[in-house]
């Protein structure tokens, strides 16, 4: 039986047609989103790539020719070329060895070899180039890299949101559109039986539903690229999350940038290839790791129970959250961060925003409640070392993980939050101590913490080990990872350190010798800022200034909150509202309204407040108003601002009276400092020889005289320099 010739079914062969365009449109549409994120990836690559290359180009412009003999494999005359006028690398690079064999006196080896040591130093330049981006300077070629970084992100991010749908879509037509097309051609239904018909018209009108529906709809309506920020916006976004975008274009490139080893902390092969082929899950994390990143987590993974002794600003939260995020994939179900309580707002919004995991907080009025909430669901709960004292049910949980932040808050195990740590750290299938500073004044300190880890390795730690830095290390290998910023963060704006001696005078001089003659250390450290006309006030107020005159923003920190209130009135409305010190409860909403400030702003921080466990990278001038008793607590400050995402150039101002206990806390602190670097400054690296510790003048040794409390000491020798006895 034919079919109906009249206009109904011309009308309806038209609907069928378009109907099918329709399903051709959206699987066009679907495989060019799924395919934009790889295609901009690659644009991306290119583009970084061409700037490596032109930079290399730039090396080579400003080497002389003569540096060709340093990448030749034979020896290389060049005479003859330079009188021809190849004054730099770059003009061998740029000439053919035909081109140079025209030179009279250069035969065919010379030339093949001179073009060749000019390719080779072209490689080695390009791969040394490393690109940091300046937003003071806003290069296009810069801008044109980030936005095409930005696109892939949102690529990948609406892939990520709607790939379930895409999918879904694609294998409906691919059951449907065969069958279907037969509706769209009236003289294949003319000859198609009465069945078949109703099965190819039910089949286009389950394509026709399918298209109309707004999830299908949208995704054939997208743009394969997706719009991004205009250039100003841009600029603003990447002020933000210039840790996100560094680590795509790290991932992009491949060029991670780092010395042999660093990103493995110098682990011994063995474990090294251990850790390598320790399996991660990441599906449950909302960031890209770094390659030493994700060797962090396997490393807690594949260790068990470990300290990840990673410099301060490598990211030691994201490692532990990919490791917590790896056990929950695998079916863990309650994990524990135990840290200072005023990150533990950071902790939270930290494991929301770069996992799917679920963080509750177990502090405050409400702890019991949340306890409770977290032993039903699970999770990762977070808690002070305070605060764990006094939690009911949390010994009962089947603990994956306890993670414990700033770990070195518990060396000492005869306090009893050390004491809480280490009862849960014993029942929990793996524990990860995160701590910049593992060890602060004594190498037992760092064995203490090793002990609640590993007994069997602190009980291989002799008095022999103790002695001699390398063996120490090689010893604690099997649960100690250290990596620092200058091996692995290559993309990191330069650190400058500058001294700002200024001399007592008056007043200020007056008061520090009666602070001495007291005996009263802490006034001592103060006084200097305490008096009308405080000369360290006056090269304070310079510095802020000038970075005023930048636009940058400032971080002073100090031990002690007289002086807060004394620089916030040198500094005047340029301070922000709230000192970020020991009182306030938001301190994470302080440091975000800080950088969200427009231009300059200065935050006055109480170093023990502001020095632990927030980012502060909005900053790039540091303050560092007197020196402090432990070199980690201006390490820590200074981290703060000087990390992963940091845009620029961080300038560290120590303001330091000359002939004062700030000379007398400088060498102490030097002197504490040569004994991390010795024993805890990598992990397994080479061996140190022990006698660089005690090299002292012997006028020093008194004030390093560890059997003596450190304040008793410093007051004894500034006494005697002043002869008051």
């Amino acid at each position: 039986m034919g079919l109906d010739d009249g206009p109904g079914a011309v009308r309806a062969g038209r609907a069928a047609r378009a109907v099918l365009a329709g399903a051709r449109s959206f699987r066009a549409a679907a495989h060019g989103l799924l395919a934009e994120p790889d295609r901009l990836r690659e644009q991306a690559r290119q583009q970084y790539d061409a700037f490596r290359q032109r930079e290399a180009w730039e090396r080579l412009r400003g080497m002389p020719v003569g540096r060709l003999r340093d990448a030749a494999r034979t020896r290389l005359r060049l005479g003859e070329l330079e009188r021809a006028g190849y004054r730099t690398a770059a003009d061998v690079a740029a000439a053919t060895p035909e081109l140079l064999q025209a030179v009279p006196g250069v035969g065919p080896a010379t030339a093949q070899e001179a073009a060749a040591a000019a390719a080779r130093l072209a490689r080695a330049s390009a791969q040394d180039v490393v690109l940091r981006i300046d937003p003071d300077r806003r290069d296009p070629e810069h801008a044109a890299l980030l936005a095409t970084v930005r696109a892939w992100e949102l690529a990948g991010e609406r892939i990520s949101a709607q790939q379930q749908e895409i999918r879904r879509g694609l294998d409906a037509l691919d059951e449907l559109e065969p069958v279907a097309q037969r509706a769209g051609s009236r003289l294949r239904m003319w000859f198609t039986g009465a069945a078949r018909r109703t099965t190819a018209l039910d089949a286009l009108a389950r394509v026709d539903e399918l298209l109309a529906e707004p999830g299908i709809r949208r995704i054939a309506a997208a743009q394969p690229t997706p719009d991004v920020e205009r250039p100003d916006e841009l600029w603003q976004d990447y002020e933000r999350r210039a840790a996100t975008y560094n680590t795509l274009l790290a991932e992009l490139t491949g060029h991670a940038g780092t010395a042999a080893g660093a990103a493995t902390g110098q682990l011994p092969p063995e474990q090294e290839r251990q850790v390598t082929a320790t399996g991660l899950d990441t599906g449950l994390m909302r960031v890209a790791l770094r390659g030493y990143q994700a060797f962090g987590a396997k490393f807690a993974l594949a260790r068990r129970k470990s300290i990840l002794g990673d410099e301060m600003g490598l990211g030691k939260t994201v490692e532990a959250l990919a490791a917590m995020a790896h056990l929950t994939a695998r079916g863990g179900t309650h994990f524990l961060v135990v840290c200072p309580a005023g990150v533990l707002i950071n902790w939270v919004h930290e494991t929301s925003r770069r996992s799917a995991l679920v963080p509750h907080p177990l502090h405050g009025p409400h702890r019991d409640a949340a306890t409770r909430e977290w032993l039903r669901d699970g999770g990762i709960a977070v808690t002070s070392f305070d605060t764990l004292q006094r939690l009911r049910g949390v010994a009962d949980a089947p603990l994956s993980m306890v993670v414990v932040d700033e770990a070195h808050y518990v060396k000492n195990p005869q306090a009893q939050r050390s004491r809480a740590v280490v009862s849960l750290v014993g029942r929990a299938d793996r524990a990860l101590l995160l701590t910049g500073t593992p060890m602060e004044n004594r190498v037992d300190e760092f064995r203490t913490l090793v002990g609640y880890l590993q007994p069997e390795v602190a009980a291989r730690l002799d008095a022999r080990d103790a002695l001699a830095p390398g063996r120490f290390r090689r010893a604690v290998a099997p649960v100690y990872l250290r990596r620092n910023q200058e091996d692995v963060l290559t993309e990191l704006p330069e650190l400058i350190e500058l001294e700002d001696w200024v001399e007592l005078t008056g007043a200020d001089d007056t008061a520090y010798r009666n602070a001495v003659a007291s005996g009263n250390l802490m006034a001592m450290r103060r006084t200097a800022y305490e008096q009308a006309g405080s000369a360290k006030l006056a090269r304070l107020r310079e510095i802020v200034e000038e970075a005023a005159q930048q636009r940058w923003k400032v971080v002073v920190f100090t031990f002690f909150r007289p002086v807060l209130a004394a620089v916030r009135e040198a500094v005047g409305p340029a301070a922000m509202p709230k000192d970020l010190d020991g009182d306030l409860t938001d301190k994470q909403g302080l440091v975000d309204e800080f950088s969200e400030r427009d231009g300059h702003a200065v935050l006055l921080a109480q170093i023990d407040a502001g020095g632990t466990g927030l980012n502060i990278q909005a900053a790039n001038v540091v303050v560092l108003a007197e020196p402090q008793l432990k070199p980690s607590a201006e390490e820590q400050a200074i981290a703060r601002c000087h990390r992963m995402g940091q845009t620029r150039k961080v300038h560290v101002h120590r303001i330091l009276a000359k002939d004062t206990v700030d000379q007398r806390l400088r060498e102490l602190l030097e002197g504490k400092s040569r004994l991390f670097d010795a024993y805890a400054r990598e992990s397994a690296a080479k061996l140190t020889d022990p006698e660089a510790l005690n090299t002292r003048p012997l006028d020093e040794r008194r004030l390093h005289d560890a059997t003596v409390p450190v304040e008793r000491r410093i007051v004894e020798v500034e006494r005697d320099r002043l002869g008051l006895g």
